[in-house]
């Protein structure tokens, strides 16, 4: 598990891209360069293992599903990618529970400067964007976010100055695509509910006790 707070940036020095799989190459320094093989590390908000570590470098293995679902199918020699270590037991949950798996891709639409932070403009899937709310959590290439607001279909995300100078939205540009991870209990949430709709409790009794918006349950 993480918390989608981003600990430093690595560099890609290798990606190798196979019908079947792939592998994965980056340069780190500080608290990274101690890990070790078979520790859990997310890179863009992807949960991958440490399969080798040469002095600094580390080398990660890349499922065909990891590359499909994840901006790792467009990574170049040189990128930036945000790293964060899997928390301890005793560690803090300073952003929000992130598991690593990737949901999908949104894109940038809109960036606009704010002081020294930037808002967001993102599209995403219908799929993943049913599960957003207003103040609700959200992982963008690792970093856990707020959705500030949902206007026309686009999840505005606030960036504070702190957040755009250390990880790698703060040079991101319109038209990139970010790795998504909506939150686990939205998820949670839906399946259960999904589980007493078919068990006789109807979408209208949730929606007149106040539990559901009306027609938040798809068919």
């Amino acid at each position: 598990m993480f918390t989608g707070i981003i600990e430093e940036l690595g560099i890609v020095t290798s990606i190798i891209r196979g019908s079947s799989a792939g592998k994965l190459t980056l340069s780190v320094s500080r608290n990274l360069a101690a890990a070790k093989v078979g520790d859990s590390i997310a890179v863009n908000g992807v949960c991958l293992t440490v399969a080798n570590i040469r002095r600094n470098f580390l080398e990660f293995d890349l499922s065909s599903e990891t590359m499909k679902r994840s901006t790792f199918s467009e990574t170049k020699i040189g990128d930036k990618v945000n790293l964060e270590r899997a928390l301890p037991m005793t560690g803090r949950l300073g952003g929000h529970i992130v598991s690593g798996h990737v949901d999908g891709m949104g894109e940038i639409r809109k960036k606009l400067a704010k002081g020294k932070g930037f808002e967001l403009y993102l599209s995403l899937p219908s799929e993943l964007l049913r599960y957003l709310v207003p103040k609700g959590s959200i992982t963008i290439d690792g970093i856990s976010l707020t959705v500030a607001d949902l206007r026309g279909g686009l999840a505005l995300i606030s960036l504070i100055p702190q957040t755009a100078s250390a990880t790698t939205l703060g040079w991101k540009n319109v038209g990139d695509r970010v790795n998504v991870e909506v939150d686990i209990l939205s998820k949670y949430i839906e399946r259960h509910l999904k589980g007493e709709l078919s068990k006789g409790m109807t979408e209208e009794v949730l929606t007149k006790g106040g539990y559901l918006p009306m027609g938040w349950i798809e068919n």
